[in-house]
C-alpha cells in the first residue's frame, strides 16, 4: 500500500484517523494500524520486524545497563550485528553470493561438478523498509550507548518509533532522540493538523502530479535498445528521471512529514531545493538530508571524519559513499553510482570547491545539474553495461539509431506540463508564490488561498488515480 493509492486516500486513512480519534488520540491504534499497513503489502515479514522491535527493546536496555558494568561496547556491538545481520542476508545475501561465486567460488564449485556459469542465484525477497527501520534502530542503540539518550522503558512506544506507518517503509530516517519527547507526548492541535493536510497534500501532488507523469517517460526511454537510442531521446529520458527521483522521493518525504504533524510528531525536512546547489557537497546537505547526516554522524565521524591528514579525510568520504551506493541497492551499478558522487566530493575538498566558489553562479548550477544527471544514470539503469550504452548515447557516442523513435511519442503536453511545474517548484520560486497569493488572499486568519489551492491540487489527484495512472515508487525497492 502506497501513500498515492485510492486504497490508502479513501480507505486507510479516514478509518485510521475515525479509530485514533475514537479512542482518544492513543497509540496503540496507530501501532495496531502500522501493522495493518505494513502487514498489506508484506505479511510475511511482519514478524520480522515485530521480532527486531523486541530484540531492540532488550539490547537498548542492556546497552545502558552496561555503561554500569563495563559491557556498554559488548553490548552495542551485539546490537549493531544483530541489525545489519537481516539487511545483509535479505538485501546483500544473492549479491555476495554471485560475487563469491564468480570470483572466488571456481575451484568450490568444480568440485560438485558444476562450472561457475551453469550456477544462478536469485535474491530473496526484499522486507519492505527494511533499510530505513535498519537505520531507525541503529540510531537509537548508538545513541543510548553515546549516552544521547536513555533506554526506552516502554516496549509499545518503541514499536511506535520503529513501526510507524508515515515512516515505517520509505523513511525519512527519523533518529529516536529527535521525537523521544513527542514520543510520550504527541503535541496534537488544530493548528499542526491543519500544516500536516497542506503539506501531505503538496507532497501527494508532486508525487501523483510530477513525479508519476514523468516517470511513464522515463521508463519507456530507459527501456529502449541502444540501437533506438538517439541522443536527444537520451536527454529527454534522463531529464524525466531527474524529475521523477525528487518528486517521487521528495513528495513521499512531505506526505510523511504532514501525517507525522497530524499525529503529534514533527519530523525533520528531507528535502532543501537539492537541484539549486553550488556544488556536489551541498547538494549532499540539501538531497536526502537525513540519510546524508545519518551517515555523516554514524559513520563519517567514527572513523575520523575530517581531524585526521587528507588522505584520510578523502578515504573517509569514500568509504561513506560507497556503503551509501550500496545502502540504495546490491548492485553494481549502485556500487559506481555510490564511488562517482564520492569522488566529487573528494575532488571539491582537493581544491575544485574553490575553483566553483569563484566561478559564477549560473555555471555552479549547471556543474552540479550535470554531474548529477550523469550519475542517476547508474541509479536509473537496470545494469552497469545498460548504463555504459546510455551514457554512450547522452554523448553522441552511441550506435547508428536510424530506428529511433521520435521524440514526441515521449513527450506529449501532459510531460511538458508537469516538466514545466517540476523545474518551476525546484526553484524556491514556487513557495515564494506561493506565499504572495496565501498573503493577498488571506481574510482575517481564514487562508483563502491556501484552502483553495490544496482542494484544487487535491481533486487534481483524485482525477488522475481514478483515471488508473501510472503510479510507480522509486524507493519501495531500497
Amino acid at each position: 500500500m502506497v501513500f498515492s493509492s485510492i486504497i490508502f486516500i479513501f480507505y486507510f486513512l479516514p478509518l485510521f484517523f475515525l479509530c485514533f480519534l475514537a479512542f482518544g488520540f492513543n497509540k496503540n491504534v496507530l501501532l495496531v494500524f502500522s501493522i495493518i499497513f505494513y502487514s498489506w503489502g508484506e505479511p510475511m515479514f511482519v514478524l520480522l520486524v515485530t521480532v527486531m522491535v523486541f530484540i531492540n527493546y532488550r539490547l537498548g536496555l542492556l546497552i545502558e545497563k552496561g555503561h554500569e558494568d563495563g559491557r556498554a561496547g559488548m553490548w552495542v556491538s551485539v546490537a549493531i550485528a544483530a541489525n545489519l545481520l537481516p539487511l545483509l542476508i535479505f538485501k546483500y545475501g544473492g549479491f555476495l553470493l554471485r560475487f563469491v561465486i564468480e570470483f572466488l567460488g571456481h575451484v568450490a564449485v568444480s568440485k560438485f561438478g558444476a562450472s561457475p556459469d551453469q550456477v544462478t542465484v536469485n535474491n530473496l525477497p526484499l522486507p519492505l523498509g527494511i533499510s530505513f527501520y535498519t537505520f531507525h534502530s541503529l540510531s537509537y542503540l548508538i545513541d543510548v550507548y553515546r549516552k544521547h539518550v536513555r533506554a526506552e522503558r516502554n516496549l509499545r512506544d518503541l514499536a511506535v518509533y520503529i513501526s510507524m506507518f508515515p515512516q515505517l517503509v520509505a523513511g525519512p530516517i527519523i533518529r529516536y532522540k529527535t521525537i523521544a519527547g513527542e514520543l510520550h507526548e504527541p503535541v496534537i492541535t488544530s493548528e499542526r493538523a491543519a500544516l500536516g493536510i497542506r503539506i501531505f497534500v503538496i507532497g501527494l501532488s508532486q508525487k501523483v502530479l510530477i513525479a508519476n507523469t514523468v516517470a511513464a517517460s522515463a521508463d519507456q526511454i530507459f527501456g529502449l535498445p541502444p540501437d533506438q537510442l538517439s541522443t536527444s531521446l537520451a536527454w529527454l529520458g534522463i531529464v524525466c528521471y531527474t524529475l521523477q527521483i525528487y518528486y517521487d522521493f521528495g513528495g513521499y518525504s512531505n506526505m510523511a512529514i504532514g501525517l507525522a504533524f497530524m499525529l503529534g510528531f514533527t519530523f525533520p525536512i528531507n528535502f532543501d531545493y537539492p537541484y539549486m546547489a553550488n556544488s556536489m557537497t551541498d547538494f549532499w546537505r540539501r538531497w536526502h538530508i537525513t540519510l546524508s547526516t545519518w551517515f555523516r554522524d554514524y559513520l563519517y565521524v567514527p572513523l575520523g571524519g575530517n581531524r585526521l591528514t587528507a588522505i584520510r579525510t578523502y578515504l573517509n568520504l569514500w568509504t561513506v559513499f560507497l556503503l551509501c551506493g550500496l545502502w540504495h541497492g546490491a548492485a553494481m551499478n549502485f556500487l559506481v553510482w555510490g564511488v562517482l558522487h564520492g569522488a566529487l566530493l573528494v575532488l571539491e575538498r582537493f581544491g575544485l570547491g574553490a575553483v566553483l566558489d569563484r566561478s559564477p553562479s549560473l555555471l555552479r548550477h549547471a556543474y552540479v545539474l550535470f554531474m548529477v544527471m550523469i550519475t542517476w544514470v547508474f541509479f536509473r539503469a537496470d545494469s552497469l553495461s545498460s548504463s555504459v550504452h546510455y551514457l554512450a548515447a547522452m554523448l553522441g557516442l552511441g550506435p547508428e539509431t536510424d530506428y529511433a523513435p521520435p521524440l514526441r511519442r515521449f513527450l506529449g503536453w501532459d510531460v511538458i506540463v508537469a516538466m514545466s511545474f517540476g523545474v518551476f517548484i525546484a526553484a524556491p520560486y514556487g513557495a515564494r508564490l506561493g506565499r504572495a497569493i496565501a498573503e493577498r488572499t488571506k481574510i482575517g486568519e481564514l487562508q483563502i488561498g491556501h484552502m483553495s489551492g490544496m482542494v484544487v491540487l487535491f481533486a487534481l489527484v483524485v482525477l488522475s488515480l481514478a483515471g488508473g495512472a501510472y503510479n510507480p515508487f522509486i524507493y519501495f525497492r531500497f
